[in-house]
Order: C-alpha cells, then structure tokens, then sequence
C-alpha cells in the first residue's frame, strides 16, 4: 500500500509516524512544499515549542477551540494532552509544566522536538521529500498528486496536512474533489495602533487584564503586552482568534476595549482607588499607585483622563475617581490594522468540517482521502493547544486509515 502526505508540519510527521507503526508494510511518503520539514515547530514558543497544554483552568474545549470545538471534543477522546505529554516523554523528551499551563520540553529547545520526530520517521522508513509543492489531487481508481515539477505521482490513500493558509489559492490543490471551503482568514495575531502614545511604552506587560471587541459580547483575558506597532500578548491574541471572522469582516479597522484590572467592575476599582488615597493621603499620584502599572504607564494613564500627576491623593475630587475609574475598566482604542501574515501563527477557515468523518477524518465524498491540522477549519487560541490538535488528528488518521 502506497500512503501519501502531503505537508511535513507537525500532523504530518506524526502521523507518518504512527502509521508506520501500525503499518510497517506500507510505503509511507511525506511531500513537503518547503525545503525544511517542521519548519513551523522549529519557531514556535519562540524556539522553545510549546507543545501542548496541561489544560488545567480550561472551562470548555470551546474557549480554546473557538472553531471545530465539537470535533476536538470527540476527538480528544482518543488522543488527550495525557497521551502526548506520555508520547513524548517515552521518546525520550522530559517536559515541563510551566505556571501559565504551556507544556515545553526541559531543554527548552524546539529542535529536539524536531530532531526527534525526524529520527523516528527514519527509523520506521518514511521517505521525506521536500521541495515537492503539491499542486492538484485527483481520484480515480487511486489518488494522483500532479506537482508543481510537472510530477505525477500515485497512492492508494492520501493524507492532507498542510496547515493553514492565508489565503484560499493555498486549497487549490483540492480543486476539483467537489470540497466545502470555508474561506480562509488570519487568526491569532496583534492590533496596530496608529500614531498612539502608548506605543512609546513599548514592551510594558500588564498581568491579568480582559479586552473586548467594542459592540460584541466577544472577549478574552490574560496578559497584555505593549508594542511598538499597538498591543499584544494572550489577552490580544485570544482575542483576535475569537473575532477572527468578525474583525476580518470589518477590514481590521474597529474599536477594542481594554479593562486594566480584569474582570474588576468600575465599582470594585473605585473602592480600591478610594482605600489607596487614604492610605497615602499626602503621596503624589504618580508616585503611588496600583502595582499592576509601571510608572510611565501609569503617568500615560493619568494624562489620558486629565489627572495632573504632581498632585495628591487628598486632592482627588470624587468627579476624577469616577473618570480614572471609569477608563481603568473601559480604555477604548482605534485598531487601525493587523501585524503582517508573516507574523502570524494561525489561521481559521479551511476544508469545512462537514466534509469529513467526525470519527475518522475521512473525506466522506472521497474514501481514502484523510484530512488533519490547520488544513481543516478548526483552529485555536495560543497556549500549546493548536499543536496539540496537530498530535491529536494525526493519531486518530493514523488509528483510521
């Protein structure tokens, strides 16, 4: 039997890999548009692979999986967070829990992740081969992959994991197969701010903060980073993957709110601004406030609702506890665009979901046609989970085909 694969990210090598096992009879080949395999685990994490997630703190599968929540609930069943931290750490990588959940390898070093899953596709005789840009699938009596090299080659089944694509050009190898497409958009990226002064406080991380899409009940919590080009960081980038489809729809030009302290209300900050000025009655503003903010970000907070800064906490009148209290929860800001492709993760959209067996994976118009990754309309937040939907898929194909 004659497997083909085509994309060697993360669900693609897996999966070579779990099918050799299974099947050690089969010639199981990986195409790889690119002239490295993993090239996308290599950078993640920031070059430290943030390989899954112990999810711990996780109330649904659907506020990490903001689309395809209901297959990787299925799915998870199969091949959980348990099963890849166990799968890894038999191939001999030690990982690490981190306190924000991420699972890393000890080493901290995504190319032993890499290193590894090459090796075991060596060990078990799957061919790699890169540079070979797939650029139609047809089905016949069997699968033919046309490449861009003017190639033919043939298999007896075949297994897309490509990953996800900014662009709906990227499906064109399944023209033809007579596919429901969901358009492809970004996810998972940071807001620009035009001309803002904030960007002046350029790497400053504020813990703990919610943001929102102004007119939407769409939200997301977690650190909050600021940039030279806006704002970034989990609370940022959760919040673009939950508004993927929306802030794409409104040409990444809409208003997001940011609330400093969570999920505080105007009220529970009130009260601690009030405790805080009897405490130091006599201090300036801007030499004591909430430990959250450093001092530049505080000062550019006090200047954004017209607090002077040299004046004493005695000296607040109700009517500026109201307004500082008032922006700490609800900071609007004008998002005048996204960051560049290049700099994002993720994208949603995709061969839609009801193309496939919910079990299998398997493309329900074209037996033998498998599906797994980014590929597929499902993507998630940041946080380790997308690479452990990459793990998860390629097991269940892997188990199926």
């Amino acid at each position: 039997m004659k497997i083909a694969i085509v994309g060697a990210g993360a669900a693609g090598c897996f999966a070579a890999i779990e099918i050799k096992r299974r099947k050690p009879e089969a010639v199981v080949t990986v195409y790889e548009s690119g002239h490295k395999a993993l090239a996308k685990v290599a950078v993640t994490g920031g070059g430290r692979c943030n390989l899954t997630n112990s999810f711990r703190g996780v109330r649904s599968v659907e506020a990490v999986y903001p689309r395809g929540a209901r297959l990787m609930k299925r799915l998870l069943r199969e091949f959980s967070h348990e099963d890849a931290y166990e799968w890894f750490e038999r191939e001999g990588i030690p990982l690490t829990t981190q306190e924000d959940n991420c699972v890393f390898p000890v080493s901290q070093d995504a190319m032993e992740i890499v290193d590894k899953l090459l090796w075991l596709m060596r060990k078990h005789g799957v061919v790699l081969k890169t540079g070979h840009r797939v650029e139609r699938i047809s089905h016949g009596e069997r699968y033919t992959l046309s490449f861009s090299n003017h190639e033919n080659v043939e298999a007896d089944k075949v297994v897309v994991t490509t990953g996800g694509s900014p662009k709906l050009s990227g499906l064109k190898m399944l023209d033809g197969l007579g596919l429901d497409i969901s358009s492809p958009v970004p996810s998972l990226f940071s807001f620009c701010i035009a001309n803002h002064p904030i960007t002046a406080m350029t790497g400053t991380v504020v813990e703990d903060v919610q943001t929102s899409i102004v007119g939407t009940k769409m939200r997301a919590d977690g650190p909050l980073l600021i940039t030279h080009w806006g704002l970034s960081g989990p609370a940022v980038l959760k919040l673009s993957s939950y508004g993927a489809r929306h802030l794409h729809d409104c040409g990444y030009n809409t208003k997001i709110a940011v609330n400093w302290f969570g999920s505080a209300n105007e009220n529970e900050v009130m009260e601690m601004l009030y405790e805080m000025s009897l405490r130091h009655p006599q201090k300036q503003v801007q030499s004591i406030y909430p430990e959250r903010f450093n001092s530049r970000l505080w000062l550019h907070l006090l200047a954004c609702v017209g607090i002077r800064h040299d004046i004493r906490w005695a000296e607040m009148g109700r009517k500026s506890f109201n307004r500082m209290a008032a922006m700490l929860t609800n900071h609007v800001f004008d998002i005048t665009g996204k960051n560049k492709f290049k700099e994002e993760f993720v994208t949603c959209g995709g061969v839609a979901l009801s193309n496939v067996n919910p079990s299998t994976l398997e493309c329900r118009l074209h037996p033998g046609l498998y599906f797994a990754d980014e590929v597929l309309d499902v993507d998630a937040i940041t946080g380790g989970f997308n690479l452990q939907a990459a793990w998860t898929m390629a097991y269940v194909v892997a188990k199926n085909l």
